[in-house]
């Protein structure tokens, strides 16, 4: 099969560059026909990589992208999930590229997608041409692509419940996760869920002269700011009435555990340019992104943003807010507290309203699993170390959804890597990792099949 990837690198990667050219923007109305176009591309793509049966399953919002190889019903079945929407590539003067004209630099490829998730799900598609081409595929495989991964899986719930019958496997698998460094391979064991809300903040009827109102009528936006300020104490801790009563503590012994994983502070500090970390008291850098749950500001706005000066006190002031959960939260528990919390400590002065947008479940993925030691084994053979299991930060939130709709455990074989700037300007992957990743997924087959017999 090397042989064959290696062959093939170049047209391997040229494939890729084109897809990362669609701007398959999902938040983003206006994108929509590239958001198509990149369904589109994938469908051929899986056609002639040698997928059966492929097609676009229409859903409220953009379409899945199904196909299927039954090489034999004996055989155990793979169901390869990705996505192929992409983040808004917002602030595009921050990037030293235009975000959707890929470039190769010291052998990474910059756009928007290239590692979440247009890299990794391409993965997986010239993974399975090379098993095909090769006669090398060891188990049956179903891939499932979506297009709205990006603003919170809308409708990925129903396609999953109206196909269980087509979605019948063995184990889901997934690339849109990350490993601890290049030389240091990991597993994805665990993932945060998610609560997100957008909250708008309403003072006056209209925008108003700052000299004649000011002091005299609510400031929302000044408001906002106190209100966002007062969700963390001192000690970095989040102040929702109930917000901690279903975390799950990690035992002394599991944290002594985690703390093998290699990490160096300075280095993080240097990476993004820190002078100092910042985070919930009581817990190290790797928990605090990990195991323990938070709250940030993704956006905030409202009043004059443009040139020069224009004295405004603005009518309106919004924001939008993340919530990262730990295993025993409920992302529905989670956003109703926080909906109850910030409309009680909002002053009469203004009208606050929280608007719900997306959730998912936390989930904690088995380390003593057959499809968990078939991954170890392909990692350990083309990295030459035994890959380390660790906790993410981040969330999938289907993760949750297939275990509980399909009854399947997911293993989660990323290869980006911290430093590939997802959802920033500048994203990139490695050449190494994209090239490192097709070969690595067919070796997670060849394990998965003969730990199944």
């Amino acid at each position: 099969m090397n042989k064959y990837i290696n062959d093939n690198k170049d047209r391997f990667v040229n494939e890729l560059l084109d897809m990362l050219r669609i701007p398959s923007v999902s938040a983003d109305p206006k994108f929509k026909e590239d958001v198509l176009r990149t369904a589109e591309f994938v469908k051929q793509r899986l056609t002639e990589a040698g997928a059966d049966h492929v097609e676009l399953y229409e859903t409220a919002g953009n379409p899945v992208v199904y196909g299927e190889k039954i090489v034999d019903p004996n055989l155990p079945t793979v169901v390869v999930y990705g996505h192929y929407d992409v983040q808004p590539a917002d602030p595009y003067e921050l990037w030293s590229s235009p975000p959707f004209e890929p470039v190769i630099k010291d052998g990474k490829i910059y756009a928007r997608g290239a590692c979440d998730d247009k890299g990794q799900m391409y993965m997986h598609v010239k993974a399975f041409e090379t098993m095909v081409q090769t006669g090398n595929l060891a188990c049956n495989v179903k891939f499932m692509i979506e297009g709205e991964e990006e603003v919170g899986s809308t409708n990925l719930a129903t396609f999953v419940k109206e196909n269980k019958d087509r979605l019948t496997g063995d184990v889901i698998l997934i690339s849109d996760t990350g490993m601890l460094g290049n030389d240091t391979p990991s597993i994805t064991t665990g993932l945060r869920g998610l609560s997100y809300v957008e909250v708008e903040v309403t003072g006056p009827n209209r925008d108003l002269h700052s000299g004649l109102y000011g002091g005299a009528v609510a400031n929302p936006i000044n408001i906002l700011c106190q209100m966002i300020a007062s969700l963390h104490d001192e000690n970095n801790h989040i102040t929702i009435p109930g917000f901690y009563d279903n975390v799950q503590e990690l035992s002394q012994e599991e944290r002594a555990e985690m703390a093998r994983a290699p990490f160096s502070l300075e280095k993080y500090k240097q990476a993004l340019e820190l002078s100092d970390i910042h985070g919930e008291a009581g817990y190290v850098t790797m928990e605090r992104n990990s195991i323990r749950p938070a709250l940030d500001v993704n956006g905030i706005w409202g009043g004059y943003t443009g040139e020069g000066a224009k004295t405004v006190i603005a009518s309106k002031a919004y924001a939008k807010i993340s919530m990262r959960l730990v295993p025993n939260q409920s992302s529905e528990e989670i956003t109703e507290k926080f909906k109850r919390h910030f409309e009680s400590i909002a002053p009469k002065s203004i009208k606050v309203v929280v608007k719900p947008h997306h959730g998912g479940e936390p989930v904690v993925t088995p380390t003593d699993s057959v499809a968990y030691q078939a991954a170890s084994r392909a990692y350990e053979e083309t990295f030459g170390v035994k890959p380390i299991p660790v906790r993410s930060g981040g969330s999938i939130p289907i993760v949750a959804m297939f275990k509980s709709e399909l009854g399947l455990d997911s293993v989660l074989m990323g290869f980006g890597l911290d430093t590939d700037a997802i959802h920033s300007p500048n994203e990139h992957f490695g050449v190494f990792n994209f090239m490192k990743g097709i070969e690595t997924i067919p070796l997670f087959y060849k394990h998965f099949a003969e730990l199944k017999k």
